[in-house]
């Protein structure tokens, strides 16, 4: 099998357009029928919910959790969030699987612990990357994707996209079934 992959010279938002247009493609060549993306203020996730409106298409957009910038607190504003689900997408806001219990103890008793691990072990391969496989779990924990199917994973590196990820999901419960199939985008450095 030969299939092209996209680097980017540089991470960020400037490579979201590029992003969408992977994804449109990968949707029409391989009918992809889950897409999930990492959205913060919501930017990417109206961009790609106009994109894959009435396309037959299952958009999960996964947000920050509540609170995750400050206490008591979305960073997506409720008019973006009404223009996403709108276009038929699903928004999800829940714990980040890689960040939120082990992030407290680690500040609080300096240790490291194993979700750390696996999130810096991840990384390795780009911030996307991880944020790919993180929302899969997500989606799949809420009941919005199925477990053990191929879905498109779209992520990127503080905001915008640059990686677009292939995955067999997994629940996080059973993290070690998830398998990342294909990397079709992600930013070199």
């Amino acid at each position: 099998m030969e299939k092209k992959v996209t680097y980017f010279e540089k991470p960020g938002k400037e490579n979201t357009a590029d992003c969408l247009n992977i994804a449109k493609e990968a949707v029409a060549l391989y009918g992809y029928g889950h897409i999930i993306v990492a959205t913060t203020g919501g930017d990417t996730g109206l961009l790609f919910s106009e994109a894959f409106a009435n396309r037959g298409v299952n958009l999960v957009a996964v947000t920050h959790s509540c609170g995750f910038k400050e206490a008591n607190t979305l960073e997506m504003p409720d008019d973006v969030a009404a223009k996403i689900r709108r276009n038929g997408a699903i928004i999800y806001t829940g714990t980040m699987i890689t960040h939120s219990l082990e992030t407290a103890f680690a500040s609080k008793f300096n240790g490291l612990y194993p979700t750390l691990i696996v999130a810096q072990s991840l990384r390795r391969f780009g911030e996307g990357s991880k944020v790919c496989c993180e929302i899969a779990m997500m989606a799949v924990d809420a009941g919005l994707v199925p477990e053990g199917i191929e879905a498109l994973t779209v992520a990127g590196t503080g905001r915008g996209s640059d990686t677009v990820i292939v995955v067999r999901t997994a629940a996080s419960k059973r993290f070690l079934d998830l398998k990342v199939l294909e990397i079709l985008a992600k930013p070199r450095i």
